[in-house]
């Protein structure tokens, strides 16, 4: 039963890594501090990758469930 949880988990995951290619996150770092004066910047980091990912997890995924489907069987 476990197996077919995880299996389940990794096609969801494959799917949502399929649809978004990628994400951004943004920090805020102190660029000059002196006194009462503080400048500060917003840096973005985008987080990207290949659609080819979320495939092999879904597919991973099914080959879980199936095989489990068949050690049940």
């Amino acid at each position: 039963m476990k197996t077919k949880t995880i299996g389940i988990v990794l096609i969801i995951l494959g799917i949502i890594m399929v649809l978004y290619n990628s994400f951004n996150f943004t920090t805020t770092e102190k660029v000059v501090d002196i006194g009462p004066i503080e400048i500060n910047k917003e840096v973005n980091h985008p987080m990207a990758w290949s659609p080819v990912i979320g495939i092999v997890l879904a597919v991973g995924g099914v080959v879980l469930i199936v095989t489990s489907n068949k050690k049940s069987a």
